[in-house]
C-alpha cells in the first residue's frame, strides 16, 4: 500500500512554498482513463469510426462522471450538505461511483448525438472500456487505502492498511453488529478482506468476456446490457464483504442499485434477442449506417 508515490518540493514560487504530490489513486485513475481511451479507439477503428471519437467520449464522460458522482453524494447526504454547503466545492471526498456512472452515460449520449454516432454503438464500445477502467481504479483504491476495504478476516490473503489515506483504526475498521449495523472491528493486528483487489480481478474478467463478445453483439446495445448484468453481479457479491451500511433486507444501497442494473440488463437483453441467444457470428460486420457516416465525417 503506497498512498503517495512521489513528492517533489517544496519549491518557492513568488514567496510561496509549492509541493507536487503524486498520489497512487490519481495515477491509477489516469491509467484507467488511458486504458478506456485505447479500448474504445481500437473498437472505433474496427467499426470504421474516427478513433478521435474515443478521446471525446472518454473526456466528456469523465467530466459528466465527476459531476454526477458529486450530485449523487449531495442528494444521498442532503442534510450534511445543507448544514455546510461550502463543503460541496472544497471537499475532496464524497464521489459516489453510481452517480458517476449515470453522469458519464448522460455525457456519452450527448457526445454521440454531436458526432452522429449511434448511442447503442457508443454504449457497446464503452462497456469493455468501463470494465478495465474500473479494474485499474480499484487497484488505486487498494494502493491508497481509501476505505473501500472489507470486513475483518483471518484468511491468508487478508491485509492491513496501516498507511491508509483515510486512517486505520476504530473509526475505519468496521464489522457487522446486531441488526446489520456497522460497529468497530479494530484490534491490534487486525486484517481485512482486500475487496478492491477482489473487484479488480472480477472487473478484469468482465472486460475479457465483453472484449471477446464485441463482434457478436448484433443489435446495438447488447454488449452494454451484458456489462450491466456482469458488473451488477460482481458488485452485488463483493458488497457482502465490504463495510457499507445495510439499508434494506440486510442489503446495502450499492447492492440494491446492483440488482437494478442486473434487472435492466436482463430485460434489455431479453427484448433484443435473449440473454443466452441473439448473439451473432464472430466475424459478422457490425458497421452501422451511423458509424459509416461518422467515419466519413458526416
Amino acid at each position: 500500500m503506497i498512498p503517495i508515490l512521489l513528492r517533489l518540493g517544496p519549491v518557492h514560487l513568488f514567496g510561496h512554498p509549492l509541493t507536487l504530490t503524486i498520489y497512487s489513486y490519481g495515477l491509477m485513475m489516469a491509467l484507467g482513463f488511458i486504458a478506456a481511451d485505447l479500448v474504445i479507439a481500437a473498437d472505433c477503428r474496427r467499426r470504421g469510426i474516427d478513433p478521435d471519437y474515443a478521446t471525446a467520449v472518454v473526456l466528456w464522460s469523465a467530466v459528466g462522471g465527476l459531476v454526477g458522482a458529486r450530485l449523487y453524494d449531495v442528494f444521498d447526504n442532503w442534510r450534511l450538505y445543507m448544514a455546510d454547503p461550502i463543503a460541496i466545492v472544497f471537499s475532496g471526498s464524497g464521489f459516489v461511483w453510481f452517480g458517476g456512472f449515470l453522469g458519464g452515460i448522460v455525457a456519452a449520449y450527448f457526445v454521440a448525438r454531436h458526432y452522429r454516432v449511434s448511442f447503442g454503438v457508443t454504449a457497446d464500445m464503452c462497456g469493455p472500456a468501463l470494465a478495465i477502467g474500473q479494474a485499474l481504479g480499484r487497484i488505486g483504491c487498494h494502493l491508497s487505502g481509501d476505505g473501500d476495504w472489507g470486513l475483518p478476516s483471518t484468511l491468508p490473503w487478508a491485509v492491513a492498511y496501516p498507511k491508509a489515506i483515510v486512517g486505520w483504526g476504530p473509526q475505519t475498521v468496521l464489522k457487522l453488529g446486531p441488526h446489520h449495523t456497522l460497529v468497530s472491528g479494530y484490534f491490534a493486528g487486525v486484517r481485512v478482506h482486500p475487496t478492491p483487489i477482489y473487484e479488480a480481478i472480477l472487473y478484469t474478467g468482465v472486460f475479457v468476456v465483453l472484449w471477446s463478445m464485441r463482434r457478436r453483439g448484433g443489435v446495438p446495445g447488447r454488449i452494454f446490457y451484458l456489462y450491466l448484468v456482469l458488473l451488477g453481479a460482481c458488485r452485488f457479491m463483493v458488497e457482502f464483504l465490504r463495510i457499507n451500511p445495510r439499508v434494506l433486507w440486510g442489503l446495502s444501497e450499492a447492492q440494491l442499485i446492483a440488482i437494478a442494473m442486473m434487472v435492466i440488463g436482463v430485460v434489455a437483453l431479453g427484448l433484443t434477442g435473449g440473454l443466452f441467444t441473439g448473439w451473432i457470428g464472430q466475424e459478422a460486420d457490425e458497421r452501422s449506417p451511423q458509424s459509416v457516416r461518422a467515419a466519413a465525417g458526416g
